[in-house]
């Protein structure tokens, strides 16, 4: 069997299959083409994904070069909708060496899914209510001793119903797991790791080896490779999504973005020089162009668009 790829090593994939679509859309930027070369030198790792990249990409040898990349970007995939789509159409080959295959095969076969941009509503069969965020994937296996989700990537809030058999309801994960204890709580699925935030009741977080963590209604915890991180209070951030706003309360602009971008196709990024711009206020997630136009209004920052699918923040002079 295959070792799993740390962190670093997904990080460093999906960096690539970002790259190859940037630079598939790029027409002799001198200024890309610097920017992709700092990156690959900067990383053995980096090296390694972008040759494991170019490798797949000859799969797309018989469209023309820029003709490739805007299918892929056409289909509506967000930037890790590009990466697990390719590892689909070319049966694993970048990511078979890094022993990824399975797991996504596992993601793209679950029982539900959410797009980009989309919140499903899912009633199970017992009665339990679940939201799937964003391109969320999840499994449902229930059965006479227990009741347990799997969630493969996303987000997801679930509103548990009673039992009259005493099943035990359950939120598993790559990191660990979060056992419900007749409540209302989320649970997100990160590259690095997960977090489990408690609505209504209480939750037990563990790691699939040592002692549960309680967490009660007001609280939320990470956990992952590192273990179970501190408890800490929650705010209305956490289950905003839930009625499609975004919160930010002294947000850095770089992480405010990287979460705008899970509701949206293509690429959302903002220039270093304003990534570390403190950010508050409340942003619409179903419509990210309206969420962009406030950003622009409220702060001094500007937004250059290449394309539909290309978008950067930068600072205003």
């Amino acid at each position: 069997m295959s070792q799993a790829p740390s962190p670093a090593q997904r990080e460093a994939v999906r960096q690539a299959a970002r790259w190859y679509v940037r630079l598939s859309c790029a027409q002799d930027n001198p200024e890309e083409q610097a920017q992709w070369q700092a990156w690959h030198d900067s990383d053995p790792l980096h090296r390694q994904a972008w040759q494991r990249m170019q490798a797949a990409s000859s799969s797309f040898a018989g469209l023309p070069q820029r003709l490739a990349a805007s299918t892929l970007l056409g289909a509506g995939h967000a930037r890790r909708q590009v990466l697990y789509g390719m590892a689909l159409l070319l049966g694993g080959g970048v990511f078979a060496g890094l022993g990824w295959r399975s797991d996504l095969r596992r993601e793209w076969t679950a029982d539900l899914h959410s797009a980009v941009g989309e919140r499903r509503e899912v009633h199970l069969a017992d009665g339990s209510r679940l939201l799937l965020d964003t391109d969320s994937a999840v499994d449902v296996h229930f059965d006479g001793l227990q009741r347990q989700l799997l969630l493969h990537r996303g987000r997801i809030l679930v509103d548990t119903a009673r039992d009259t058999s005493e099943r035990p309801f359950s939120v598993a994960t790559r990191f660990g797991r979060v056992l419900a204890l007749g409540t209302r709580f989320t649970v997100t699925v990160g590259e690095r790791d997960a977090q489990a935030a408690v609505l209504e009741k209480a939750v037990e977080v563990s790691l699939y080896q040592g002692r549960p963590v309680r967490l009660e209604a007001g609280q939320q915890v990470r956990f992952g490779p590192a273990g179970i991180g501190q408890v800490r209070g929650s705010d209305a951030s956490v289950a905003a999504w839930q009625d499609g706003s975004l919160i930010a309360v002294d947000l850095p602009l770089g992480e405010l973005l990287e979460q705008l971008s899970r509701y949206r196709p293509g690429l959302l990024q903002c220039d270093p020089a304003v990534a570390r711009m403190r950010i508050s206020g409340a942003f619409p997630i179903d419509d990210t162009e309206l969420a962009l136009t406030a950003l622009q209004a409220s702060f001094p920052l500007a937004v250059r668009r290449r394309t539909r699918y290309w978008v950067t923040v930068i600072g205003r002079a």
